[in-house]
């Protein structure tokens, strides 16, 4: 017998990231410190690429340069990977690491 799950078209997308976090282990994004990238240029990929608000943005590149690394985002590996790629993409430096 198999399982099957009836999904409803308006809730699809919900239940199956819904599924997608129990059945995947939870994941985050670190931005790791480099010497190349403004404060500038950082605050904003943040802000475009991990949807962070302008605070957490400046808040989390402060602690890039002055610890060395920030985990700027919680997620599944689904979320987090095309966030990661964005980032690499601009010149920075991220890792996913799981939990």
């Amino acid at each position: 017998m198999q399982n099957r799950i009836n999904l409803h078209p308006e809730t699809d997308t919900d239940v199956l990231e819904l599924i997608d976090e129990e059945v995947m282990p939870p994941h985050t994004l670190v931005l790791h410190n480099d010497d190349y990238n403004t404060f500038d240029f950082v605050i904003k990929s943040l802000i475009e690429v991990c949807n962070h608000e302008p605070e957490q943005a400046e808040q989390c590149t402060y602690l890039v340069h002055y610890r060395g690394y920030c985990e700027v985002k919680n997620g599944s590996a689904n979320k987090l990977v095309p966030m990661k790629r964005e980032l690499l993409r601009r010149g920075l430096s991220a890792t996913l690491e799981k939990n």
